[in-house]
């Protein structure tokens, strides 16, 4: 941000890095495995493709033909074996095995265990999220303090520009806390 920068690009600008931050952490939720199978599980998977590490979904179709069961289609037939192996690397509790055409991905009920370790993760990928928000609330707040020290705008200005920061971090939060309940909750659900 430049010295002609007003308050309400200030404002506009931490807005718009606070819906990345939810974006980002709706995201890195969808990845975090439930009861049932989502293809969204296995968009971290990396398959070793001829010596390059490649996504998975830009080499096969997954598909969740039934609530419990993965099915992954490759494009290229050679690889089922490596796409099998990436899955199990993955260490997502998973246990892949393939027909020669394709990798048919058994999603096991999760025991009580595992459902409190996963709604763990979730706590702490939605803390991480949080201090993001902080941090940009943290990040702004310099930059309007930086202001005023030169004199572009007012006390008033930058007190205005504050409790609006300060908002925003509020509802931001508290977004990313409710998406956060709602992934615990599905996680924790028999």
């Amino acid at each position: 941000m430049t010295n002609g920068t007003s308050l309400q690009d200030h404002v506009r600008h931490a807005k718009q890095l606070m819906d990345k931050a939810v974006e980002a952490v709706k995201r890195e939720f969808s990845t975090v495995r439930t009861g049932r199978a989502a293809v969204s599980l296995l968009d971290n998977i990396m398959v070793d493709y001829y010596g390059t590490p490649t996504p998975l979904n830009q080499m096969a179709s997954v598909h969740a033909p039934e609530p419990q069961m993965l099915t992954v289609q490759p494009w290229d037939q050679t690889q089922v074996a490596n796409i099998e192996k990436a899955i199990r690397a993955a260490d997502l509790g998973l246990n892949p095995s393939n027909d020669g055409k394709l990798v048919r991905i058994p999603i096991p009920p999760l025991t009580e265990e595992r459902r409190k370790q996963l709604a763990k993760q979730v706590h702490e990928i939605a803390e991480e999220h949080r201090t993001a928000v902080r941090n940009i609330r943290r990040d702004e707040n310099d930059k309007l303090k930086k202001m005023l020290k030169d004199k572009t705008i007012s006390e008033d200005a930058e007190r205005d520009g504050l409790d609006e920061v300060q908002k925003l971090t509020d509802t931001y939060i508290s977004k990313i806390d409710e998406v956060s309940k709602s992934k615990e909750h599905e996680i924790m659900n028999v």
